[in-house]
């Protein structure tokens, strides 16, 4: 299997049922909890990818420890969505430590870049979560979120965690936003009296500010 060099993606080989895992996992919870589950091929040399899915969808995985040391983690999402080859989908460990620090880097991920942010609590977590994405590649290719054409279906449960992030926002007036502006890309460039109808004044100024505020 040929390795990437440094800060260079390129579509890599994964049999159905495995995930090509960095080196730098080797060992760690985040694989243990998926063996048994999935097959696990550890490579050296794919870097500023974590894990490879299929040839062409990878993961960025973000640590707490990555947030909260500072935005060093950019220049791998950058990386990874100016490649043009690569479906990357970024999952994040927002944990009670790293918290105050997640509005940045979703604004960033979301925003700025358009990529699918999936947050996740605890290593079992992401486990979990990276199985089941694994287990998207088997689908048959009518069924698979990844070779659709249309919006991935990935990130539709994304999006509505990304929503209700925002202040004042919760689990009901997330989607009421969402049928009204089924995008992020809508919701941030709406107005205070677009938003108003939805979900009331008081709601409808954080929602604005949240989005118009110094990043």
């Amino acid at each position: 299997m040929e390795k990437n060099p440094p800060d260079r993606t390129g579509p890599v080989h994964v049999p159905f049922g495995h995930i090509v895992a960095n080196e730098k996992w080797r060992g760690s919870p985040l694989t243990q909890g998926m063996q048994g589950k999935i097959k696990v091929i550890f490579e050296a040399g794919l870097t500023p990818v974590d894990f490879y899915l299929s040839s062409r969808s990878c993961i960025l995985y973000i640590t707490e420890a990555d947030l909260v040391a500072g935005n060093s983690y950019r220049k791998r999402l950058v990386v990874v969505r100016n490649s043009g080859n690569l479906k990357g989908i970024v999952v994040v460990e927002k944990t009670q430590m790293s918290e105050q620090y997640f509005p940045a880097m979703q604004k960033f991920t979301v925003l700025n870049l358009g990529m699918v942010l999936l947050p996740v609590a605890s290593h079992m977590e992401a486990s979990s979560l990276i199985v089941q994405l694994v287990q998207e590649q088997t689908k048959e290719p009518s069924k698979n979120p990844f070779l659709r054409k249309k919006p991935a279906l990935i990130s539709e449960p994304s999006l509505l965690r990304t929503v209700q992030q925002i202040p004042g926002i919760g689990k009901i007036k997330a989607p009421l936003l969402l049928q009204t502006f089924p995008s992020i890309q809508q919701l941030s460039n709406a107005s205070i009296q677009e938003l108003e109808p939805v979900v009331g004044q008081a709601v409808a100024q954080q929602i604005h500010a949240f989005f118009t505020q110094s990043r």
